[in-house]
């Protein structure tokens, strides 16, 4: 399903650095800096960049390397690039990021993984599976103690919180993408794409642009050209101002999560299963039994169901909740296996 190996680099990468408009990457190097600042990165750091091909990773990864250049930071850096498979021509964008890896003294890794296959193999779309490959690829890259770093921005953000509320998420699905999750960090999520796009283009650093960006038959794709645009529109500002949300929203989810941590905890008896006899209010047991069962959450309906099966009288009942795992109801005692 995948080959290893640091990628040897093609002809015809991006510019190599002298060749480049030191201002615009001093630019980049700036707005990398504030978001390390705002995350404490430690200044000796190891970073593993994960670097697409496109405008923002490459951003990323220029802001680093001048970051390094100047003595502005030591870090230790390198790059790392998953080939999906999804294109014809995909192989072409690992050999650009490898080449432009190459130009800046970085050293780069690319694998290749049949996502297509992965997505059949674990039943999940194709975006959720290349999602998936790719953070275990970055997780079994990274040595210990290193920091993953990803190059999401405000406007990834923004589009993260909308599609959930599409999709009819609760208040955990509005939280956008935290700039913090375990060793993986995202430095960049304060910066708006365009900004450092139009970094790239005055520094004449070149970038890839994913025809598959273009496709409206993916939901983020119509959010990103057409909702985005509209919202800005009405009101300028809207990007940051969805940011801004977010980001109360996740104070908020995680007040409740420590509320519900507590819940679990009080209700959970010395064999493991978890006393229903007084149910609390239903926010607050939605929220214990998604604690309790872990990650991957279920889906809104599977948990709905148990919360049914939890405060009814009959027993003996089972609720499949997916990932091979079930959760069975007798005597109002619930147990998650």
């Amino acid at each position: 399903m995948a080959e290893q190996g640091t990628h040897k680099p093609l002809a015809g990468g991006s510019n190599p650095p002298s060749a480049t408009n030191s201002t615009s990457r001093d630019d980049l190097a700036a707005a990398l800096d504030r978001g390390a600042r705002s995350l404490e990165i430690p200044d000796d750091a190891t970073l593993l960049l994960a670097v697409s091909g496109g405008a923002d990773s490459m951003a990323l990864m220029h802001g680093a390397s001048r970051l390094i250049e100047t003595g502005a930071r030591h870090w230790g850096v390198a790059v790392a690039h998953l080939d999906h498979g999804l294109r014809p021509d995909s192989a072409d964008d690992a050999g650009f990021v490898a080449d432009a890896a190459a130009a800046l003294r970085l050293a780069c890794e690319v694998r290749r993984t049949d996502v297509t296959a992965l997505a059949r193999a674990e039943g999940r779309s194709v975006e959720d599976a290349g999602r998936e490959a790719r953070y275990r690829f970055l997780a079994g890259l990274a040595s210990d103690g290193a920091l993953v770093v990803t190059a999401h921005t405000a406007d990834d953000a923004a589009e993260t919180v909308l599609i959930n509320l599409l999709r009819g998420s609760g208040l955990s699905g509005v939280r956008g993408i935290p700039a913090r999750r375990g060793r993986i960090v995202r430095p960049l999520l304060g910066e708006r794409r365009g900004t450092l796009r139009a970094l790239l283009d005055a520094g004449g650093i070149a970038y890839r642009d994913d025809p598959s960006n273009a496709d409206p038959g993916f939901l983020r794709n119509r959010v990103r050209g057409e909702l985005i645009p509209l919202l800005e529109e009405l009101r300028p500002g809207a990007v940051d101002r969805i940011g801004r949300f977010a980001r109360l929203a996740a104070d908020d989810d995680a007040l409740l999560d420590a509320v519900a941590a507590a819940e679990l905890a009080r209700r959970r008896d010395s064999d493991g299963a978890i006393d229903w006899h007084d149910p609390p209010a239903a926010t607050l047991g939605r929220r214990v039994l998604r604690l309790a069962i872990g990650d991957p959450a279920p889906s809104a309906e599977r948990l709905e169901a148990l919360l049914d099966a939890a405060e009814g009288d009959r027993g003996g009942v089972t609720i499949q909740l997916g990932g091979s795992r079930e959760a069975s109801v007798n005597g109002r005692r619930i147990r998650i296996g």
